[in-house]
């Protein structure tokens, strides 16, 4: 039994003291070795960078037997002939090549039983590095009933190293696997390494799997018959797409009795704060500021839970790849081989993960123009504004045909995030000059399978936290220095009566107070900037605040409602009127500004943590510069027409 403890602190960047081993996992992309790092270390991971790079690395803690090890996930690859900046640090990290690094104490080898011939090819090369190595064998159940064979005591004799089966699904073979990490000092190793010669390496190869009675898995029946439907090129895209719509449709329906709940119990919350905080400052700072800001976009967790659960189910089911591999022709269109695809697809939980995805990619070109287009996919901070924007833009019981109005429009925006990525892209592979040579390009196609249930809810579990963590540093942040923004400077008693509002009626006070606040003031100092998109000063102090995170602009406009209604916000939003001005009197929130703004946060690079994730990805300050300002300037023409054709559709109502 093993217990699991605390983050790595001083080997390296990856140890615990100097006598703490250090057990590197090696393997193939999905053979199984995030489930081996999960079983190893109980989730509690440390994500860090390799010294002198960027690419990531993934450090774990395992207490086995009173005996600490630090457990670190290499980058997956097929080879230790580096083609990209992730596959050069894992060679170099089992040369102990980096920057005050060594190599690490043992390595374990992950191998996919199912493709057991060309995971074999990359064990030799780790074996042959010499350090202390065993074999960890996966997939044997799928092995197993899918006709294949496979001795594995035979087989680690022939390897010359120990070798141990585990099945991730079940959790089979956990127990033996720290049993062998905590013997690593034992490890046998081969009287002969393997031949590094081609041809004697795929003679040597053979005879291994010979000697193992290795017999290959036959060919998965319903994956086949699947597969000729899912991969054909027209009706492939077809199911493609219904995938997606359905996929929003399940977001919108299911999610909106749970964001119910969460409204109710926020609303309760202000109404506690209402009858028992007497003081105007506290009971502003808690009901406006946390309970109406950061609660505004605290509300949206439903949704974000549901979209990651949707996105797990279908990569563990195995239908991503499968998308991947539609993709991938649309990705040529764009001059941008497959790896792009994963990249981008990373996006669309966050524009950092994709952005540091670029690494797999050979091509320089094609790294730059990947994180150019990067931060058009619509990640996850822009659910919140979406939901807010589409929920005010469309009736929840407008539907065409089957499908509900509002899921429509989602998908419409997530296509229009796509096609504008491409687009992009597109337009960066013509800027960047000559075409390279095309690097091979490898993409599983697993067997269609059963999600676990466990790997789901860790999906679940780990957005949101991500989103809670980022409501409880950025957003509280951003919504606290809004607020004090919205509430000074003071006004005195005999100010407001000079000005014709009554000091005993809360929201004229309110009112008058935050009509001439600093953040006011702010607002209508950038007027001339986005008057022509609809925007009026407390829509412009939200898209300022979304620089920071673009769900603060949810948090500034919850602010700013539970200021006029505290007992209602969605509807002070929707009653919302122009003060003063032309348009005094008039509702803010028209189909024409919704469907602007809704294309300003499609365009607009309004996340500080991306531009400075790609300064370090880049290593300057050039191509960040030209990230916010093409896409600032493209934000701003886009919404200019988005309103345009919205009017000039609509009447302007």
């Amino acid at each position: 039994m093993s217990d699991h403890c605390g983050a790595p602190g001083d080997r390296g960047a990856g140890g615990v003291g100097v006598a703490t081993p250090r057990i590197a996992l090696a393997g193939s992309p999905n053979a199984g070795k995030t489930s081996i790092f999960n079983a190893l270390t109980g989730l509690r991971a440390k994500t860090g960078n390799y010294p002198g790079v960027t690419v990531s690395r993934f450090v774990g803690t395992s207490r086995i037997n009173g005996r600490q090890y630090v457990i670190e996930d290499l980058p997956g690859t097929y080879s230790l002939a580096p083609i990209s900046p992730d596959e050069q640090v894992m060679v170099d990290v089992l040369d102990g090549r980096l920057d005050g690094e060594t190599p690490p104490d043992a390595v374990l080898v992950v191998v996919d039983a199912t493709t057991l011939r060309r995971s074999l090819r990359f064990a030799a090369e780790v074996i042959g590095r010499g350090l202390p190595t065993a074999v960890v064998v996966t997939f044997t159940d799928e092995l197993t009933a899918r006709q294949g064979a496979l001795d594995v005591e035979a087989f680690g004799q022939a390897l010359g190293v120990p070798v141990v089966v585990v099945i991730g699904r079940g959790g089979q073979g956990a127990d033996r696997l720290r049993e062998l990490v905590d013997d690593w000092r034992s490890w046998a190793a081969p009287a002969l390494a393997p031949p590094t010669d081609r041809a004697e390496l795929d003679a040597w190869a053979e005879s291994v799997l010979t000697f193992a009675g290795y017999r290959p898995p036959g060919r998965h029946r319903m994956t086949q018959r699947v597969d000729a439907v899912l991969l054909h090129p027209v009706a492939g895209t077809i199911v493609f797409l219904a995938v997606m719509v359905l996929f929003f449709q399940v977001v919108f329906r299911l999610a909106a009795p749970l964001q119910g709940y969460v409204e109710s119990f926020f609303g309760w919350l202000s109404a506690l704060v209402t009858a028992h905080v007497h003081n105007p400052w506290l009971g502003g700072l808690l009901g406006d500021a946390l309970i109406g800001g950061v609660g505004g976009v605290v509300v949206f967790v439903p949704q974000i839970m549901l979209l990651f659960l949707l996105i797990a189910v279908l990569e563990g089911i195995g239908y991503m790849s499968r998308a991947a591999f539609l993709m991938d022709r649309v990705m040529a269109r764009a001059g941008l081989e497959g790896r792009a695809f994963v990249s981008l697809l990373s996006s669309f939980a966050c524009a950092i993960p994709g952005i540091m995805a670029t690494r797999t990619l050979p091509s320089a070109r094609d790294r730059l123009a990947t994180m150019m287009a990067a931060p058009l996919i619509t990640c996850s901070a822009r659910l919140p504004v979406y939901v807010l924007l589409i929920g005010l833009l469309v009736d929840p019981s407008a539907r065409v045909g089957p499908l509900g109005l509002q899921g429509l429009v989602m998908f419409g925006m997530y296509l229009l995030g796509a096609v504008s990525a491409m687009l992009a892209a597109w337009a960066f592979k013509k800027i960047g000059g000559r075409k390279g040579t095309a690097m091979p390009f490898y993409m599983e196609m697993p067997p269609y399978r059963i999600p676990t249930l466990r790997s789901v809810l860790i999906a679940m579990g780990e957005s949101a936290r991500s989103f809670l963590r980022k409501c409880s540093t950025i957003i509280t942040v951003t919504t606290v220095v809004l607020w004090l923004l919205l509430n000074l400077p003071l006004h005195s008693a005999a100010d407001l009566r000079a000005h014709g509002v009554d000091p005993g009626d809360d929201r004229a006070v309110s009112a008058y107070v935050t009509d001439h606040s600093y953040a006011a003031a702010l607002g209508r100092g950038v007027a001339p900037v986005f008057a022509p998109l609809g925007f009026d000063w407390r829509i412009n102090i939200g898209v300022l605040s979304a620089q920071s995170a673009r769900e603060t602009f949810v948090a500034t406009l919850g602010q700013v409602a539970a200021a006029e209604d505290a007992e209602h916000p969605a509807q002070a939003l929707r009653t919302m009127t122009y003060p003063d001005g032309p348009d005094a009197g008039q509702r803010v929130f028209t189909a024409p500004t919704i469907a602007a703004l809704l294309v300003y946060f499609a365009f607009a690079l309004q996340c500080m943590a991306t531009v400075g994730i790609l300064r370090r990805e880049t290593g300057g300050w050039k191509w960040p510069l030209v990230a916010f300002g093409y896409l600032t300037t493209l934000a701003w023409v886009m919404a200019f027409l988005a309103h345009t054709v919205t009017a000039a559709l609509t009447g302007g109502g």
